[in-house]
């Protein structure tokens, strides 16, 4: 197997989380699950990302729905962001002109 991949039972057992919550982030398109050795696996990538899902779920006990609609607009922001900054940098460029 892969080192950049993780077992989700190994995973599930270890963050102590069900794998059919797994399956509802992949059903939902939140993250993708990937077989390795006909065995389902996340790729290390996808963690930060199934550990903030998972807070969510469990701790603040926010439904899928409103799990994907946060993801939306975390991802909507950051596009933001980007866009801010590529704008800044080009108010940057025409300011050294006068």
């Amino acid at each position: 197997m892969q080192n950049d991949l993780i077992i989700v039972s190994d995973y599930c057992d270890k963050c102590h989380i069900e794998p059919a919550f797994i399956d509802l982030l992949q059903e939902n398109g939140l993250i993708d699950i990937l077989l390795e050795e006909g065995k389902p696996c996340l790729a290390f990538s996808q963690l930060p990302d199934v550990e903030r899902y998972s807070r969510m779920y469990y701790d603040l006990s926010i439904n899928m729905e409103g799990i994907d609609a946060i993801h939306h607009l975390l991802e909507r922001m950051e596009s933001m962001q980007k866009e801010i900054a590529a704008l800044r940098g080009r108010l940057r460029m025409y300011g050294d002109l006068f």
